[in-house]
């Protein structure tokens, strides 16, 4: 025995004798946590610590059974070395119940009867599986090692699968909440972008949704539902879709405004939530629109001369949720030949500008689109860069979540009277 060693009780019951050295007791050395439960008839981890060649340093604490040990078992802890008695692997089953994400290694004697196979208690959840007569403090330390690295890949791993998991169904819930439009047969390109305002959600409260019906009516829709977060986000979900059933059961105007406020009013989890709604049904020549607002901006709209104009508001009703008996009039709009309707929720329009307290505005929204149209941005680019100007003004991301729509008709070249190669570059 070196200077170095602590002597120890001898090696009664098959445990061997771990050399222990006193003066290496240096903070720096990564040091690791062992909990030791059950009997130790000769010893061998009554000392504090405990070191291998490679440095590392081991603290022991002590427990003499799963009660113990329960109050011992603090964040801490690295791993649990747990010595099998009579009740075999029953008491490793408690164990992995209690720490679900501690590494354990059992400690059996030299035979497999306690424990059945060796390989048992490692498919029931151990990292290793130690017997006495090999075990020495070199052996121990490099078993402890590895068993806390196999089971931090263990929770890494079980961490991927889930957020694998919660992204996928992320993303359906996401895609019930960002459809496909439905316009096969319509002469109208569609262009959407959508940016929740909770940092890293997929969802929001807005919701949008664009149909052609059988006769030939384009119906969009735009909707905010006041508040954040997944109840706000589920109940956009159930507006948006209860909007596409009743479009193509022939409801439109103020009757499938009453029955959304009823769908609302219904499935909302507090009598104070509401939900602001936009609706255009653009006839089947393009040229002319049926508006209704309820509580919500009025779409952008942009005429063949390039200058973008706000709709009418000032006959818009109330959001849905609000008055009980409510009703909203029809605002009639003239499109023209060649047109581009933009619908966007409040969020786009009420991020700050700079450092003081001005928000940007509808008025700041026309024109910021009015200078990015002139610079020749056209649907989905020009959508990212109100997206992103927006964003930019406001020093960081908008809070509020973000839905915009661009319905764009581009007339034939015989109504225009321009060649066809500009007709296909405008737009």
């Amino acid at each position: 025995m070196t200077a170095t060693e602590v002597p120890r009780a001898g090696e009664a019951d098959g445990f061997a004798v771990l050399p222990v050295p006193r003066q290496r007791q240096d903070a720096s050395v990564p040091a690791l946590t062992l909990l030791v439960i059950g009997d130790d008839p000769a010893g061998t981890f009554t000392a504090p610590e405990l070191f291998d060649g490679a440095g590392t340093r081991v603290r022991i604490r002590r427990a003499r059974n799963l009660t113990e040990a329960e109050r011992l078992l603090t964040d801490d802890v690295h791993c649990v070395l747990l010595v099998l008695d009579g009740d075999g692997l029953e008491s490793l089953r408690r164990l992995l119940r209690l720490a679900p994400s501690t590494a354990v290694l059992v400690l059996t004697g030299d035979g497999a009867g306690e424990v059945g196979e060796p390989g048992e208690a490692v498919r029931i959840g151990a990292q290793d599986h130690l017997s006495r007569d090999e075990l020495d403090g070199s052996h121990l330390t490099r078993a402890i090692r590895y068993a806390v690295e196999r089971k931090r890949a263990d929770l890494a791993q079980r961490q991927l699968t889930e957020t694998r998991l919660l992204a996928q169904e992320n993303s359906r819930l996401e895609r019930g909440l960002l459809p496909t439009p439905l316009l096969d047969g319509a002469d109208l390109r569609f262009a959407a972008r959508y940016r929740p305002g909770r940092s890293r959600a997929l969802l929001g409260g807005d919701f949008y949704d664009t149909v052609r019906t059988s006769d030939g009516t384009v119906h969009a829709m735009i909707g905010d539902v006041c508040g954040h977060g997944p109840d706000a986000a589920a109940l956009g979900v159930e507006l948006r879709i209860a909007w596409r059933a009743l479009t193509f059961a022939g409801l439109s105007g103020d009757l499938l405004l009453s029955t959304l406020q009823k769908v609302l009013e219904n499935e909302r989890s507090d009598d104070e939530i509401f939900a602001t709604l936009c609706t255009l049904d653009i006839a089947p020549d393009g040229g002319r629109a049926d508006l209704y607002l309820a509580g919500h901006p009025a779409p952008l709209l942009t005429g063949a001369d390039g200058v973008p104009r706000l709709l009418p508001y000032e006959a818009g009703g109330p959001a849905l949720g609000l008055l009980p008996q409510a009703a909203w009039s029809r605002i009639e709009v003239e499109l023209g030949a060649s047109w581009s309707l933009m619908l966007y929720t409040d969020g786009l329009i009420e991020g700050r500008i700079g450092q003081g307290t001005q928000r940007l505005g509808q008025d700041g929204m026309v024109g910021m689109i009015t200078r990015q149209l002139a610079g020749g941005l056209r649907g989905e680019d020009l959508l990212d860069a109100a997206v992103t100007e927006a964003r930019e003004l406001n020093g960081g991301e908008l809070t509020d979540d973000v839905a915009v729509v661009l319905l764009d008709r581009v007339a034939p070249a015989r109504i225009l009277g321009l060649p066809a190669q500009i007709q296909r570059s405008s737009g």
